[in-house]
């Protein structure tokens, strides 16, 4: 069964897109509402359960995260953090900080911040839109035309008027 993300314990959004950029708010390790067991290890591996959430609720996946912002209760669990935290992104290496900070949350140990790049997919290309401009304007022009038989009397008008004297090749 798929983890749910935590509803946000304050007063933000936890995932916004920004253009072509997913901006994910700092994860905690909480499942249920609580910490999870484990210290900073567990922490962490849940951290990242819950990154993985917010992303897939975007669209987006772990490998497309570019950057994180870590925040670390104790700096002296940074070798304990960086294990759990590189068996989480499964091979993805985003740009990264890590920062040691007084105190987090719920009294958590580890926090994670992620901003995630995916180019917002376009309706239509350039080319394409401009070509169906110039397609809905001559339906617009065709429509608006005058009828067939219209056309052909003008045409017949317009056209230079025969005179008696016809010179062909043909024979009669």
């Amino acid at each position: 069964m798929a983890n749910k993300p935590a509803a946000p314990i304050g007063p933000y959004t936890p995932a916004v897109r920004a253009g072509d950029w997913v901006i994910v708010s700092g994860q905690l390790g909480i499942k249920d509402g609580a910490l999870v067991p484990g210290g900073v290890a567990g922490q962490t591996a849940q951290a990242v359960v819950n990154l993985k959430a917010r992303l897939k609720e975007m669209g987006l996946s772990i490998h497309d995260v570019a950057k994180t912002l870590c925040f670390l209760a104790d700096m002296d669990t940074f070798a304990t953090f960086n294990e759990a935290y590189v068996a989480g992104f499964d091979g993805a290496r985003p740009a990264r900080s890590t920062i040691g900070v007084a105190a987090l949350p719920f009294g958590g140990a580890v926090e994670i911040e992620a901003w995630a790049f995916k180019p917002v997919a376009a309706k239509a290309g350039p080319k394409k839109t401009a070509k169906k401009a110039v397609k809905k304007t001559v339906k617009k022009a065709v429509k608006k035309a005058a009828p067939k038989k219209a056309v052909k009397k003008a045409v017949k008008k317009a056209a230079p008027k025969k005179t008696g004297t016809k010179k062909s090749g043909r024979k009669k």
